[in-house]
C-alpha cells in the first residue's frame, strides 16, 4: 500500500501506507513513510506466513527521541524502506497501545543483549517467535555499532540460507523465556515477614542514595516516585528510629533536588521524564502523564509529613501544567509531550528541548527593567540569570549534549537559595519571589509563541487512573476541593468513554478526534491487568476525598472482573493480560517497579482496601498470595520492587478503619475529615457512615449500622478488621490515634 512514483505537489505526502487508517498518533506518525507498514494483526501475520517472510517488528511510542531518529535516519530512507518491503513485512507497534506486545519481546530483547529500550528492533519468524533484536539501529555501519541496512541485509540473507536453524533457534529462545520469566508461589510459601522486606529494601536503596544531590543512582536520574513513596512508609512505621529519620530525610532532600533541578520545569510546570546528569539539570524533555501523576500526589504527601509550603506549591505547579496542557474538554487527560519541537516558526528541523531552553542575551532582552532597591544597574535580567544559574555560552555541558543541540543554550535550575540571591543584590528575601514569579510569567508569554512539541493525545486507561489518584490524593492532603471535582469528571470520563457497561470490562484507550471528539479505534483495544489496578486504585483514591459511594461501588465491580480475567489460580499473582490472545506468545506478571509501579506492586494494597469496603477476606488471602509468589525476590531485591515491599508492611500491619459517623455537612464532621486527611497513615481506609442505612457501604458492611454519633456530634472509630475502638469526638484525639 505504500505509494512512490512521480513527484508529489508540494506539502503532499510521497508515500502513504495502511498506518493512514490508524488512530495512534504513534502510527500516524510513520504513515507517510516509504515503508509498507502494517498494524499489529492479522492480515500481517497472514502476509508473513503467505509469502514466508520474516516480521520486522518495530516498537515505540510518540513522544520518544531516539524513535524520531531513527525514523528520520532509516524509516523515511527510499532506499532503507525498498530492502525493508522486499524482503519482510514490517509492523508498527506503539507501546503504550499495546504493552502486552511489548514486554513479550522486550523481555526477549533484554535476556540476548543484556539491555533495551525504544525503538525495539526485533526480527521475527512467520509464526512471531523472536530470533534477533535491539534497539537503535544508525542507518549505515558506524565505528564499533553495525548498521541498520547491514543488520536487514543480513538477516534477509539467513533466512535464505538457513532458515530451520532459525526456526529451531527461535523455539529454544521462546521456551527459555517462558521457564525463565515464570513467577509463582512455590509449593505452600506464605508471605515474607514484612520486617526482613522493609530492612532489606531500605538498606539497599539507602546504599545507591546520593547524598548530594538526592535520587538513587548517579545518572541517569530517574523521579521514581515508588522509591519515595516507600521511603515515607518506611519513616512512618520508624519514626523514633535514626533509620526512620534517614528515611524522610532521604526522600524530601530528593523531591528539594528535583524541583530545584533542570528536570523540573519552572516557566512551563511540570516535571520532564528524566535527568541525563547526576545533578537533575539537563533532562530529557518530554513530559508523560504517568510522572505528573505520581508526583503530584507524592509532594502532595511531602507536604502532609513537612507542613512544608515549599512541597504544596510543587503539587499546586504540576496540576496546573496538566489542567492546562494536558487535558482534554471532555474530561480525560493526554498521555503526553514531545521532547523535540522545531526552535522557530520557520524552522526546518527539530531539536530537543527547543520550546524549553534560553540563551542568555534573549533572557536579557525580555527583563531589561532595573530592579528599584537592588544594587545600582541590577535589571530583572540579572537577578533572574543568577538565580537560575544562566551563563553567557550556555549552562549545558558538553558531555550531556552528543548532537550539540543545546550548543548556547540554558536550562534552567535554581542554583542559588532565595535568601542568598536577595542578599547578592541588596534585596530584601521577601521581594525576591515577587520579581522571579515576574520573570516567569514574563518568559512563559515568550515561549507561548514559539512552536509546541507535539502532543500525543492519545487516553490511556492506566495513566488516566494515576492521574486521577494525583487530583484527588492532592485534594484530600492540600484541603483543595477544585482537584477534587477535577478527579471525579475524569473518572466520569473513564466510565463514559474507557469502559463498557454491557460487558462490565475497561478499554484500554480512546483519542481525541476532530473537533475535539473523542473517538476510538475500530477494534478497541481491551484493557490489560495495568489498567485495572490504576483505575481501581483511583476510584479507592477519588471515594476518600470525595466520599461518593458510587465510585466505591465500581471500583469493587472492576476488581472482580480483574480477578476473573488475569488472576493466576495455580502459581497466584495475576498476569499482565488475559488469556486467549494467540498473537501474545508469553502471558507475563511484571516483576520491577520503575518509572511506573508494577501491577501486582499495586494491587496488593488495593485489594486489603477492597476488603476493608467490602468485607471480602478472600481478598486478603490474594494479597498475601501475590506476597507469596514474589517472596524470593522481596527477600533478595527488594529494591527491584519497593511498592510491593511497601504492601508487605501493610498487608502485616492490617489497615485501619477510620470510621466517622456524621452529617456529612456539618463543620464538626467537616473538621473530623480534615484532620484524618491532613495526617499522613499510609496504613489507613477512610470511610463516612452518614446514617443512610440503604447505602452501598452499610450494605456491604452491617458493622456500620451499630456506630453512632456520641451526644449528637461527629465521632470517629478506629477499626481493624471490623472490630472498633471506643468513639472519639475531639479531631486531636483522632490525629494522635492516627500514628502508625
Amino acid at each position: 500500500m505504500a505509494t512512490g512514483g512521480s513527484p508529489s505537489p508540494p506539502g503532499v505526502p510521497r508515500h502513504t501506507n495502511r498506518l493512514i487508517n490508524e488512530k495512534s498518533p504513534y502510527l500516524l506518525q510513520h504513515a507517510h513513510n516509504p515503508v509498507d507498514w502494517y498494524p499489529w494483526g492479522q492480515e500481517a501475520f497472514d502476509k508473513a506466513k503467505k509469502e514466508n517472510k520474516v516480521i520486522f517488528l518495530s516498537v515505540g511510542y510518540s513522544t520518544c527521541h531516539w524513535c524520531h531518529v531513527m525514523e528520520e535516519e532509516s524509516f523515511k530512507s527510499k532506499e532503507i524502506g525498498e530492502i525493508m518491503n522486499k524482503h519482510f513485512v514490517c509492523i508498527k507497534v506503539d507501546r503504550e497501545e499495546r504493552p502486552d506486545v511489548d514486554r513479550v519481546y522486550m523481555t526477549f530483547v533484554q535476556a540476548t543483549s543484556g539491555g533495551g529500550g525504544w525503538p525495539m528492533s526485533v526480527w521475527l519468524t512467520p509464526d512471531l517467535k523472536p530470533f534477533a533484536g535491539g534497539t537503535y539501529f544508525p542507518p549505515e555501519d558506524r565505528f564499533h555499532r553495525v548498521g541498520f541496512r547491514t543488520v536487514l541485509l543480513r538477516i534477509a540473507e539467513q533466512w535464505k540460507e538457513n532458515k530451520d536453524a532459525l526456526l529451531e533457534s527461535s523455539h529454544r529462545i521462546l521456551e527459555a523465556l517462558r521457564q525463565t520469566s515464570e513467577i509463582r508461589a512455590q509449593g505452600q510459601e506464605s508471605p515474607p515477614p514484612s520486617k526482613e522486606v522493609m530492612d532489606t529494601c531500605f538498606q539497599q536503596l539507602s546504599r545507591s542514595y546520593d547524598e548530594d544531590y538526592g535520587g538513587f543512582s548517579q545518572a541517569p536520574k530517574f523521579p521514581t516516585p515508588v522509591n519515595l513513596n516507600f521511603m515515607f512508609t518506611y519513616w512512618a512505621l520508624h519514626q523514633t528510629t535514626p533509620e526512620g529519620a534517614r528515611a524522610l530525610q532521604m526522600a524530601l532532600h530528593t523531591l528539594k533536588m528535583m524541583a530545584h533541578g533542570g528536570i523540573h520545569d519552572h516557566i512551563g510546570q511540570g516535571f520532564h521524564r528524566y535527568s541525563t546528569d547526576q545533578h537533575w539539570h539537563v533532562p530529557h524533555f518530554e513530559k508523560m502523564l504517568y510522572d505528573q501523576g505520581q508526583l503530584a500526589a507524592v509532594y502532595s504527601r511531602a507536604f502532609q509529613i513537612s507542613g512544608d509550603k515549599f512541597f504544596a506549591d510543587v503539587a499546586h505547579d504540576i496540576l496546573l501544567y496538566v489542567s492546562r496542557d494536558l487535558s482534554d474538554q471532555a474530561g480525560g487527560f493526554y498521555s503526553a509531550e514531545d521532547a523535540d519541537s522545531y526552535p522557530t516558526t520557520t524552522s526546518k528541523e527539530k531539536r530537543e528541548g527547543a520550546f524549553c531552553v534560553w540563551e542568555a542575551k534573549e533572557l536579557q532582552a525580555l527583563l531589561p527593567d532595573p530592579v528599584e532597591g537592588a544594587t545600582e544597574g541590577t535589571t530583572l535580567g540579572d537577578v533572574f540569570m543568577h538565580h537560575y544559574g544562566v551563563k553567557e555560552n550556555g549552562n549545558v555541558d558538553p558531555m550531556q549534549d552528543p548532537h550539540e543541540e543545546l550548543k548556547g543554550k540554558n536550562v534552567l535550575i535554581a542554583r542559588s537559595s532565595p535568601e542568598l540571591t536577595a542578599a547578592r543584590f541588596g534585596l530584601e528575601p521577601g521581594r525576591l519571589d515577587a520579581l522571579l514569579q515576574e520573570c516567569r510569567h514574563r518568559l512563559c508569554t515568550a515561549r507561548a509563541q514559539r512552536p509546541r512539541p507535539h502532543l500525543d493525545s492519545k487516553m490511556l486507561a492506566a495513566w488516566n487512573g494515576l492521574m486521577i489518584s494525583g487530583f484527588a490524593q492532592a485534594g484530600a492532603a492540600l484541603a483543595e476541593q477544585g482537584y477534587v471535582q477535577r478527579a471525579a469528571q475524569a473518572a466520569a470520563f473513564l466510565r463514559t468513554h474507557l469502559f463498557d457497561p454491557d460487558s462490565g470490562r475497561l478499554l484500554r484507550s480512546c483519542y481525541r478526534g476532530k473537533d475535539n471528539s473523542v473517538e476510538k479505534s475500530a477494534v478497541p483495544i481491551q484493557g490489560f491487568l495495568e489498567d485495572y489496578v490504576f483505575v481501581i486504585q483511583a476510584l479507592f483514591d477519588l471515594y476518600e476525598a470525595s466520599l461518593e459511594q458510587d465510585w466505591l461501588e465500581w471500583a469493587l465491580h472492576l476488581q472482580h472482573m480483574q480477578d476473573k480475567l488475569f488472576w493466576d489460580p495455580k502459581g497466584f499473582a495475576y498476569f499482565s493480560s488475559e488469556a486467549g490472545d494467540p498473537s501474545v506468545l508469553l502471558r507475563l506478571k511484571g516483576d520491577q517497579d520503575g518509572a511506573e509501579p508494577t501491577a501486582n506492586s499495586v494491587t496488593v494494597t488495593n485489594l486489603l482496601r477492597a476488603a476493608c469496603y467490602s468485607g471480602h477476606m478472600d481478598w486478603v488471602e490474594k494479597a498475601g498470595q501475590i506476597l507469596a509468589a514474589f517472596s524470593e525476590r522481596l527477600k533478595k531485591i527488594p529494591i527491584a520492587l519497593p511498592e510491593m515491599a511497601r504492601a508487605t508492611a501493610i498487608f502485616h500491619q492490617t489497615l485501619k478503619q477510620v470510621v466517622i459517623c456524621g452529617d456529612p455537612q456539618g463543620e464538626d464532621t467537616k473538621e473530623m475529615l480534615h484532620c484524618v486527611r491532613s495526617v499522613f497513615s499510609p496504613n489507613k481506609v477512610l470511610m463516612l457512615a452518614d446514617g443512610d442505612s440503604a447505602g452501598f457501604l452499610y450494605r456491604q458492611l452491617p458493622f456500620l449500622a451499630s456506630l453512632e454519633r456520641k451526644d449528637g456530634k461527629a465521632t470517629a472509630y478506629l477499626c481493624s478488621n471490623f472490630t472498633c475502638s471506643l468513639p472519639v469526638t475531639s479531631a486531636q484525639e483522632l490525629r494522635g490515634m492516627l500514628s502508625p
